[in-house]
């Protein structure tokens, strides 16, 4: 299996391959990430071995793609395109970072994994409230992971499982997390990069996950409440719980 694993910045990748190295760490080089360039870009290739130490079943490039939903799905689609060009097709998408948590479902330290990646802001205003890109007549407004495979991640990295919302803007004030939780019910985080991931995915036929771990409330803006180190401490461990849950993956995962 191939899996492309995309994050925001260098920082969340490097703490993507930490997690992928520590589940199942290889006794020699043939563990050692493998820098493959692409335009513009580099991205890591991480062997996987499976447990009884044979070669390695499932292979994770891992790349950071930039910030917000555009950059993301640019970086996306240019994996993915040469992926395919080189004969190596991914069989799973991963959207992965840090983000914000809704209170009451994800505390700052914990895990969130996608049942719905929403496009939260893509829409229009009008003088009775938002409007949806989908009510609008255009494109899509979601991506639905995986079911099986989404619930499987959950429980073996201890996640909440709900909504992520993709923001192009991030919340800063009370009123607008209240907003945003009135109109997406059970909204578990919400982070700038999920749906641009899904929506490259998903034009190729592939699917896609979302795994977040929180580094703030989403809410009032406060910097020095931030635990950055903790929620890339938590991401590691639950791309650990990725490496299991493949590898012990039978047939398909769409």
């Amino acid at each position: 299996m191939r899996v492309l694993v995309v994050t925001a910045v260098p920082a969340e990748s490097e703490a993507v391959t930490a997690g992928l190295r520590a589940a199942h760490p290889a006794p020699d080089s043939s563990g050692a990430p493998e820098s493959v360039p692409l335009p513009g870009r580099a991205l890591l290739r991480v062997p996987c071995p499976a447990s009884d130490g044979s070669a390695p079943a499932l292979v994770v490039d891992v790349l950071a793609g930039g910030v917000g939903p555009g950059a993301s799905a640019a970086a996306t689609a240019g994996a993915v395109m040469a992926g395919a060009l080189h004969r190596r097709p991914y069989d799973l998408v991963v959207s992965a970072g840090i983000g914000g948590g809704f209170a009451g479902t994800a505390p700052v330290g914990s895990v969130v994994v996608a049942d719905t990646i929403v496009a939260a802001d893509l829409g229009a205003e009008t003088p009775e409230g938002f409007l949806p890109v989908t009510e609008l007549g255009f494109g899509t407004g979601a991506h639905r992971p995986p079911a099986a495979l989404s619930r499987a991640l959950a429980a073996a990295a201890s996640a909440a499982s709900g909504p992520v919302l993709t923001v192009s803007t991030v919340t800063g004030s009370a009123a607008r997390a209240a907003e945003l939780a009135a109109r997406h019910p059970g909204a578990a985080a919400e982070a700038m990069e999920g749906f641009g991931v899904a929506e490259a995915a998903a034009a190729q036929g592939l699917p896609v996950l979302e795994l977040r771990a929180v580094s703030n409330p989403v809410g009032p803006r406060d910097r020095a409440a931030w635990r950055i180190g903790p929620a890339l401490s938590a991401l590691s461990g639950a791309c650990g719980a990725l490496v299991s849950v493949l590898h012990a993956w039978e047939g398909p995962v769409s």
